[in-house]
């Protein structure tokens, strides 16, 4: 089992950056994959980047590649996901999901944790 926590959202301005954290306890992560998805009001979720624990891989969807950068710590066991000149449409609740390596990124099922999610709200 693997238990993840996601801190760091709050309300801010379009411009503003902000970094959100993932705290990962449980089992290994050593084999895993670990994503950022967000899901926007009445919208479906969708996933934004993610990265492998091990060897810090990293892929994008192409609408943030450019101003969404995905980390880890390996020593924490905290992900991170940096968001850059926020735009009302970021506005979304953002999860972090994790899942064992050999699954498409994008897709939900192939994450079997997922955290609560954090509320990231842009203001124009």
């Amino acid at each position: 089992q693997v238990q993840l926590v996601e801190s760091g959202g709050g309300l801010v301005q379009a411009g503003d950056s902000l970094r959100l954290a993932c705290a990962a306890s449980g089992r290994t992560l050593k084999d895993c994959i670990m994503a950022w998805f967000r899901q926007a009001p009445g919208k479906e979720r969708e996933v934004v980047a993610a990265i492998t624990w091990s060897g810090g891989s990293t892929f994008y969807v192409n609408s943030v590649k450019g101003r969404f950068t995905i980390s880890r710590d390996n020593g924490k066991n905290t992900a991170y996901l940096q968001i850059n000149s926020l735009k009302p449409d970021d506005t979304a609740v953002y999860y972090c999901a994790a899942g064992p390596l050999g699954r498409p990124f994008s897709a939900r099922w192939a994450y079997d944790y997922w955290g609560r999610g954090t509320q990231v709200t842009v203001s124009s």
